[in-house]
Order: structure tokens, then sequence, then C-alpha cells
């Protein structure tokens, strides 16, 4: 029964990296919380991945985040891994976007993860194990011209990561920082991307699987920042 099982919770699940982490988390043992805003999308997957359940809550509201936490732990139990995989990105130079735009990617991207770490970690310290892994991309490591509106705060969400990861490695957690330099092979990238080759695009599954390879590294050689691109990836 899922009440047995450790829990995992993963965070913007849609069709690509979300629903690849949860499949490979469920696959792994665990009881899968989903969170995401797209209810429909969210109950398709519960119904296909076992030991799953679906969250509707939108991460930038504490009181929807507070309320989803202890839906989970009443049903599933206390999260000992948190996936955090929700993201807010648009595009445009400094000139151009509206602030407030900026401000709602850092609320999901970075403040977000500290709402989930403040809320999670506890349990974990306690436990003496657990684990934080927060999907990036390459707009963590550098801010391009179009890119003002959403660089900033996936950057901000990496130094907030080791920030972390130095705190609660210590005690026995795990905080990683995973940086997706790629893009993934969706339907809508497919069609973006027309003229690419498939070994153009990095797979929802191979990230998943590198996540999963993450989770399972020995205390004694865990890595904090980890970069993920296909090989033809010029960086």
């Amino acid at each position: 029964m899922t009440e047995q099982l450790p829990v995992a919770l993963v965070t913007g699940v849609g069709p690509g990296t979300g629903a690849a982490m949860a499949r490979r988390l469920a696959a792994g043992g665990y009881a899968v919380a989903m969170l995401a805003r797209n209810g429909e999308r969210l109950a398709a997957l519960a119904e296909e991945i076992a030991h799953s359940r679906a969250y509707v809550c939108d991460v930038t509201d504490t009181a929807q985040l507070d309320a989803a936490l202890a839906a989970i732990r009443g049903e599933l139990g206390e999260p000992s891994v948190l996936v955090h995989n929700a993201v807010g990105g648009a595009f445009g130079n400094f000139l151009d976007i509206d602030a407030a735009l900026l401000e709602r990617n850092f609320k999901v991207n970075t403040l977000a993860l500290l709402h989930l770490a403040q809320r999670l970690a506890p349990a974990m310290i306690a436990a003496g194990h657990g684990a934080i892994i927060t999907t990036g991309n390459t707009s963590a490591l550098r801010g391009k011209a179009q890119f003002a509106g959403f660089a900033p705060s996936k950057a901000a969400q990496r130094i907030l990561a080791e920030a972390i990861a130095r705190e609660l490695g210590p005690k026995g957690v795990h905080v990683a920082y995973v940086v997706i330099d790629a893009v993934i092979d969706l339907a809508w990238t497919r069609a973006r991307f027309a003229d690419r080759a498939d070994d153009f695009f990095i797979k929802p599954a191979a990230i998943a699987d590198e996540i999963w390879h993450v989770l399972q590294q020995d205390r004694s050689a865990w890595s904090f920042n980890v970069e993920l691109r296909p090989f033809g990836e010029v960086w």
C-alpha cells in the first residue's frame, strides 16, 4: 500500500520532466505526490502512474502549498524526497519586460523552493536523511540578452539551493541542482525546432534517470552541481 512506501513530492508535473520524474520515482518504489496547476493533466497521470496522487497547487500561493502538504502528509506520509521542477519563464530584454513577470518567475523558481525547503527539511533533518533536488537550466549560469525576465530568477534559485545544501549536507540531507542545458523533447519544442534531428533534444526519461542516479549516490560522494546536455550540444 502507498502508506508504507517512502514519499516523494514533485512540483511542476507536466508532460515532460515532471511526468518522467514521477514515473521514475514510482518505478523506484516511492509513493509520488504530484503538484501542478493543471488538474486535468494531473488526474490523467495519477490514473497512469502506480502509487501516485494528484494535488492541484500553485506553488507561489503559500496557502495552497500548505493545504497540499497537509493533504500529502495525511494521505501518503511525510515526503523524504523533494524534486522542485516547477518553472516560471519568459523571453524578453530588460527594456521591454514587465517587472511583474520577473517577480512572478522569482516566486515560482526561487521563493517556492524556499517555502518548500522550510516546510520539508525539518522532518528530513530529524530522520537523518532525505533529498532536495531542483531542476534548473542554462539561465542559472548566464544571463543572455533575451532572458532578462527569467535568468535572474534561475540564478537566484541555484544560489539558494547551494545555501540550503551547505546547511543540510552535514545533517544528512542531500541537496543538488541539476542544470538541463538542452531543449527538452516535447510536442511544442518539436514543432518549434522542426528542422532539428532527434539527437538535438534531451529526453525527459533520460533526465529523470540521471536525477534518480543523484538520489542513489552514496553520501561519501554526493554531487551538488549536475549538468546534463546532449552529446552534440555546444557549450
